[in-house]
Order: structure tokens, then sequence, then C-alpha cells
């Protein structure tokens, strides 16, 4: 089985290049983060003709997850345990959605940006990561011997080595002490990232501004974090960064692991 995650960017604006992207790629299951849509508004015929069934959760133009599967995707879940809103009413943001394909458990999830250090969006995003590790403890007990993924962009860079120069974000968010101790978290309820061990080097985001892709100079935020029974079905993994060349790509690039 081949799994992916991958923060599209807007899924109208690049549903070409991700349904080709697809094919190419003999991707299983992806998961997208920024689709940036209402569900009527997803191009759904585009991946149906492409052979891949859809599931969603995108509330308007704003962040959105969802997944797009050659496989059936069963015991559909919209949000986690507690998952904290955001704003004066605290409302609920699209930001995580699981499934379970061919017996393996994935989320897609899109986490707060953090935006400063000194904005209400940085103890959200920490009160978000801290809500997410509670829920997975829980699920990781519960079910230790079901292979378990959390998928997709963190909006954390946990070493000095997943930014093209950790000088250039001191006092800056996806950097900071408190994101990295979140991002530890998960190791510690017994969840490993399993693409670094394959594939130790290499940016998953590009900024748009500075040409930033032509230099090199990118972040490494988006991951797949497994439990034991998922990472000892990995067999490779890549971080494909062609698809940051060509005609409007999205920021981000796609995260391929294979499993046994």
């Amino acid at each position: 089985m081949r799994i992916a995650t991958h923060n599209v960017n807007s899924i109208r604006t690049r549903v070409g290049r991700v349904t080709d992207w697809l094919q190419r790629a003999d991707i299983d299951v992806l998961a997208m983060q920024e689709i940036k849509c209402k569900p009527e508004q997803f191009p759904m015929q585009a991946f149906n003709d492409a052979g891949y069934q859809v599931v969603l959760h995108g509330l308007n133009q704003w962040n959105g997850v969802a997944f797009a599967s050659r496989l059936p995707a069963e015991d559909i879940e919209i949000g986690f345990a507690d998952m904290p809103g955001f704003g004066p009413e605290l409302a609920q943001e699209a930001r995580a959605i699981g499934a379970t394909f061919d017996g393996v458990r994935l989320w897609s999830l899109y986490v707060p940006n953090g935006r400063t250090l000194e904005d209400p969006h940085y103890t959200y995003k920490l009160e978000w990561l801290d809500r997410l590790a509670a829920a997975t403890a829980e699920w990781v007990e519960m079910s230790p011997e079901q292979p378990l993924a959390l998928m997709g962009d963190f909006n954390i860079a946990p070493l000095d080595t997943d930014v093209w120069d950790i000088n250039d974000f001191i006092g800056s968010t996806h950097v900071s002490e408190p994101e990295r101790q979140a991002f530890e978290a998960f190791e510690q309820i017994g969840l490993t990232d399993v693409v670094r061990p394959l594939v130790p080097d290499g940016y998953t985001y590009y900024d748009y501004q500075q040409l930033r892709f032509v230099r090199n100079e990118g972040m490494r935020i988006d991951f797949i974090l497994g439990n034991d029974a998922f990472a000892e079905r990995v067999e490779s993994a890549a971080i494909d960064r062609d698809e940051r060349k060509g005609e409007g790509p999205s920021d981000h690039v796609p995260v391929v692991v294979e499993l046994s």
C-alpha cells in the first residue's frame, strides 16, 4: 500500500496536478490538507475519473482536510475528542479527519500555523497539539496492534536542520521550544517519524517568495508519524521535491511511504 500526505494549498486550483501525480506515483491513499473548499465545491469528478474515492471535511475557503483513495474508507471520523476551536466563539475548524483503509488507521491533519509567538493563534496551536496528543495516546492504548499514522502539515520544524538557516528563525514560530516539545510528545506516546530514517535530508515546504525553492531554502514541516504496528510495515519513503517544480505548484510537496 502506497500512502502519501500533501498540503495541496487549494484543491480547486491544483486538481489537475494532484490527480495526475496520484496516478504517476501509484498512490493508494492520499491525505490532503488545505483543500480550501466546502464539500459541494470539491472537484469530485476529476478524482472519480482517476479512480479515487474522496472523503473530506471542509467548512469554507480556509483549511480543510480530505482523503483520496483507491480503497474503501471505513470508520470515518471528523475531528478528535476535545479538539479545541478558535476565536471568540471557539468555532471548530476543518483540521482533522480520520479513516481506516484496509485495516490501517490514518489521520489527515492540518495543525494551526501559530502566526507569531504573541498571537492568540500560537496558544491555540499548542492547545490543539496537546489535545491531539491526548487523543492519540488513547488510540494507541486501546488498539496497539492496529497500524496508526498521523499525517499532514504539522507547522513545526523539529530540528534546526529542518529549516534552511536556523538564525533566520530566531523568535519565530515553527521552531520555538514549546512547539518542539509538543511535537516530541508524540514520540513519548509511541509514535515515530517513519520517513526520516529513510530520508534523513530534504524539505517539504518552500515559500513562494524570494526564490526559496530555487535557492533550496525550505522547511521540513510535513510528517507521517506512525505507531509500532505502522512503522514495522514501512518498506520505503520519499519526499517528492520535483512536485514543487512546474506551473502552479503547491508550496508543499508530497511525502510518501510504502507499506508491506
